[in-house]
């Protein structure tokens, strides 16, 4: 991560806009000249969520700063949902992980008692 820096984005519709990119910010690679300014996006590195060497999702830190529909403030992007969250959301997504790791367990013990040959 760097220090904010200013860029200047062109637009379909405000032209060039001058904006400041947060130190978290990687940068804007794939910014399209016919983008809308409510369009431009602030996102951090991915973190990528695999399993067993499989990619399940990722998460990063966003922001739409000119955002007319959504939060114009920061925001965690969770591809396994399609969403952003506030970091109360996100505490919320992690509590139904936990949850959910709780009821993959009781099958994982489910299984080893029927493969062990308990009730089939």
């Amino acid at each position: 991560m760097s220090e904010p820096r200013t860029i200047v984005l062109p637009t379909l519709d405000h032209g060039e806009v001058t904006l400041t990119c947060p130190a978290w910010c990687a940068g804007h690679p794939d910014h399209r000249p016919d983008t809308h300014r409510a369009d431009i996006l602030h996102a951090g590195p991915d973190i990528a969520l695999t399993f067993h060497g499989e990619h399940i999702g990722d998460a990063s830190l966003v922001q739409a700063p000119f955002s007319e529909l959504t939060s114009r403030g920061p925001e965690i992007s969770v591809s396994l949902l399609g969403q952003t969250l506030d970091p109360a959301g996100v505490y919320d997504l992690a509590a139904a992980l936990d949850r959910h790791s709780d009821q993959l367990r009781n099958l994982a013990d489910q299984l080893s008692a029927l493969l062990a040959g308990g009730d089939r």
